[in-house]
């Protein structure tokens, strides 16, 4: 979809990226490490000073005590961080368990693994999970369930009650969990992020990937972690050293201080994408797009019903065709797609690029 934006000229809020930088310290130091000489191999599991700043944060978030050594691991983006989990724990024949709609790479890197996904839907029209499905789809082959909160691309979040039903489900088995929280930073109207390293049961069972990319507006430098017990973490390391063995040097120096610097921009985070949220959704109110406003991520799902009868793939090609802005239809994250007429559109925009999509949406 960001091609086909680039190619028809429409203003692009499809794929989730920001159209405006990243902080212009963050900026600053990254550029001294590239000056200070840190353009060689840095350590495989990322370097001492970033993982103590990563076990300090999450620490301070959610009371998880991180031995930087044993249980942090930088990666080459959350993509991989999610792929090397999976083929950490994935055997031929395993299942994982996986919610759909569901983001794109968990499914391919299961298959890779000769494991199976078992695609569990979310409830309509909440988007919200079904713990006694759960339980049912659970057989002996069952190895991991990989959930993901605040969630992409259904905006939703999962509560400490869900945590507690996912700890009940999975008690008496051997089963871990996958848990995506890159969008951690990104919970609105008083809500908080529930995270599994937060969960006295599950901090043990589960992975726990989160981005730098999504926390400091810069997708384009790759760079994600990965936190869990150290047991899960030797497993995982055997992975990630020969997918990328290690990841950019000099970045990581420059989070690493940004980090110490510059801690409010994270807390800040929530506050910032809550009112590009509340943004977006008033110059939309007045369209015939219907809607609820999302519970977190920079994401906002919205129904096309009163506009069309098109499939969700043919309306979003149409609209950015002809009309010159770009969303992501929703059917590609199922395996089996409901019939709905939803599609996503990204708000982590400038104001001024949410205007002008909005005038073109309202007048649809």
């Amino acid at each position: 979809m960001s091609k086909m934006a680039q190619d028809y000229q429409a203003i692009n809020l499809s794929q989730g990226f920001p159209d405006f930088d990243c902080p212009e310290r963050l900026k600053e130091l990254v550029a001294h490490y590239l000056h200070d000489r840190k353009n060689q191999y840095p350590p495989m599991v990322g370097i001492p000073v970033l993982r103590d700043r990563i076990a300090e944060k999450v620490q301070g978030l959610y009371g998880y005590s991180a031995n930087p050594e044993t249980e942090v691991t930088v990666t080459s983006g959350a993509t991989e961080a999610l792929f090397d989990a999976i083929q950490a724990t994935v055997a031929i024949g395993d299942e994982v368990i996986v919610f759909d709609p569901a983001y794109d790479s968990y499914e391919p890197a299961i298959q890779l693994s000769g494991g199976k996904a078992i695609r569990i839907p979310l409830r309509l029209p909440d988007y919200s999970v079904d713990w006694n499905q759960v339980e049912s789809a659970i057989t002996a082959r069952t190895r991991l369930i990989i959930i993901n909160t605040p969630h992409n691309p259904c905006g939703t979040i999962l509560t400490k009650a869900d945590l507690d039903h996912l700890a009940t489900v999975i008690r008496n088995h051997d089963i871990l969990v996958l848990s995506d929280e890159v969008y951690e930073h990104m919970v609105f109207d008083g809500q908080q992020h529930q995270s599994v390293l937060g969960h006295a049961e599950l901090k043990s069972k589960s992975f726990a990937v989160f981005s730098f990319g999504k926390t400091y507006h810069a997708t384009g430098w790759k760079l994600a972690y990965c936190v869990a017990s150290p047991e899960l973490t030797r497993e995982f390391r055997k992975v990630h050293q020969f997918v990328t063995f290690t990841t950019s040097s000099f970045v990581q120096y420059g989070l690493a201080d940004f980090m110490l610097e510059c801690p409010q921009h994270a807390r800040q985070l929530p506050r910032f994408y809550e009112q590009k949220r509340d943004t977006f959704c008033k110059l939309i109110a007045d369209s015939r797009f219907k809607f609820k406003p999302s519970q977190g991520t920079y994401f906002q799902l919205v129904d096309y019903s009163a506009i069309s009868t098109d499939d969700d793939v043919t309306f979003v090609n149409r609209m950015t065709q002809q009309h010159g802005v770009a969303a992501i239809p929703l059917s590609p994250f199922y395996a089996i797609a409901p019939a709905t007429k939803i599609i996503r559109f990204c708000f982590c925009k400038d104001d001024s690029t949410l205007e002008k999509a909005a005038t073109i949406l309202r007048s649809l």
